[in-house]
């Protein structure tokens, strides 16, 4: 079976299996997460500048910022959009 890459923005993909919960990262308690996991050195910022519309929480304890709305990436994941993985190997 193959694993899906999803794509976060700007040509950024994430294993669809490690994404735990995708945030609104408006609330203060997603505020004060950033904040800890940046100081552990724990945060992807996918964004490329851009502002920041939704904090993906993975399995390994990383949060990964994207520029992409919480609503678009959760459909992403739901129909299991993006690359298989040996597809986005090739790529590479």
């Amino acid at each position: 079976m193959a694993r899906k890459l999803v794509g976060v923005g700007f040509g950024s993909l994430v294993m669809a299996s490690r994404v735990v919960a995708v945030l609104n990262p408006a609330g203060q308690s997603i505020r004060k997460l950033r904040e800890d996991a940046k100081a552990r050195g724990l945060v992807i910022d996918a964004t490329q500048g851009r502002k920041t519309r939704a904090v993906l929480l993975l399995d390994t304890g990383h949060l990964m910022l994207s520029a992409v709305q919480p609503e678009t990436l959760a459909v992403r994941l739901d129909k299991g959009e993006g690359l298989p993985e040996p597809e986005a190997e090739a790529l590479a």
